[in-house]
């Protein structure tokens, strides 16, 4: 049975859009859905002198008990740095406060939780944003709604909305089905670019391949037959090392990881890279590596044609590169869409990019989200 429960966020120090942001994404993952969150108000420190504090209040739907949804609250104030000292008295300034204020219209009375919250009636910094979501709640031992507490409060105190909004986790978000997204491509085509960007706008935690510390791979393209397979395989240990222990990793306050690359692109780039000898032993090696990583819900190819990608790979200016022929990429191209073919278990999703350009065009940037996010809607999820 899911519960509907009224939550009061408060902070005054620091970042204090950024901890109300985080603190309610957290509840979004932790404690159940968003449904609605109010505006934010700002007003003076209550009870005490310090700085303004930003107030919101959320309404979130929940399996969990009042007891265990209270300490799954207490839990997040101290991953957001809020230290409770039973030693000082009276309040103090803190970096998140999280308070119950209704759950369904339960009354609770023991020595750790009191439900409603005993304050709501005498609170201006409460009773305004609670009154944005939920006019017409009514308290449930008062008996008067939140409209008709705000006529009857005794708070005088001063207290002004602002124009800055907190938003909800996830809403109409594309990703929101997924937990860790791959974007691929040929070299040049924008994956790393593309994925450092939506894991801005979506609050994502970023992967990006750690390819630049390579000290065979300006080696590799002056002299390919000779340090292909060294090549490869510090890539293959670098990329198992580095998404074993990423993606084993937690992060209560990122929905979602996206990565600049798929640790199968390895097996790829051999292909074209080693010799018929050299990418049987290869192969044997990659799959017991392979066989442990866990795998994309969502696998993203960003398409360019092999001009376009020459192009690119001339405008980013790194030596090494500029001579990478136009047949190397066509058979890394090939090899991504062999591979895509092949794994039909693979979620993949095709996008060209060709006549794009997702960094000087915002509109660009939005017809590929807008792909996305109707390939999600479309297809079933496992």
């Amino acid at each position: 049975m899911k519960h509907q429960v009224y939550i009061s966020l408060g902070s005054n120090i620091g970042d204090r859009k950024s901890y109300l942001q985080s603190a309610t994404n957290a509840i979004n993952q932790q404690i159940g859905s968003i449904v609605k969150v109010s505006p934010i108000y700002e007003t003076p420190a209550w009870g005490f002198t310090s700085n303004n504090f930003y107030n919101i209040c959320l309404l979130t739907e929940t399996t969990l008990s009042p007891e265990k949804t209270l300490q799954k609250l207490l839990n997040i104030e101290k991953e957001l740095g809020r230290v409770r000292n039973a030693n000082t008295e009276g309040y103090q300034p803190r970096s998140i406060d999280l308070d119950i204020l209704f759950f369904d219209d339960k009354i609770i009375k023991t020595e750790d939780l009191q439900i409603p919250h005993p304050q709501i009636q005498n609170r201006k910094f409460v009773l305004f944003p609670l009154a944005d979501i939920a006019p017409e709640k009514k308290h449930p031992t008062l008996q008067q709604s939140v409209k008709e507490l705000i006529k009857n409060t005794n708070d005088t105190s001063q207290i002004t909305r602002i124009s800055d909004k907190i938003s909800i986790p996830n809403q109409n978000c594309p990703f929101r089905h997924y937990n860790y997204i791959a974007i691929e491509g040929n070299i040049g085509s924008g994956k790393t670019t593309l994925s450092t960007k939506i894991a801005e706008d979506f609050n994502a935690r970023l992967i990006l391949e750690r390819f630049s510390d390579n000290p065979f791979l300006p080696k590799f393209y002056e002299n390919p037959k000779q340090y292909g397979f060294t090549l490869e395989m510090s890539f293959l240990t670098e990329r198992y090392q580095q998404m074993s222990e990423q993606l084993a990793q937690t992060n209560l306050f990122k929905p979602f990881i996206v990565s600049d690359y798929d640790i199968f692109k390895s097996l790829i780039f051999s292909q074209v890279t080693l010799t018929e000898d050299e990418f049987v032993l290869y192969r044997k090696l990659f799959y017991i590596l392979y066989n442990q990583i866990v795998k994309p819900d969502l696998y993203i190819f960003l398409y360019q044609s092999t001009d376009r990608l020459i192009e690119n790979i001339k405008k980013r200016g790194r030596t090494y590169e500029q001579n990478i022929s136009k047949e190397y990429l066509n058979q890394i191209h090939h090899g991504y869409l062999d591979f895509i073919q092949k794994n039909n278990d693979v979620n993949s999703l095709i996008i060209d990019v060709t006549e794009l350009d997702f960094v000087k065009n915002q509109s660009d940037y939005e017809f590929i989200i807008e792909k996305i996010s109707n390939f999600s809607r479309e297809t079933p999820q496992k």
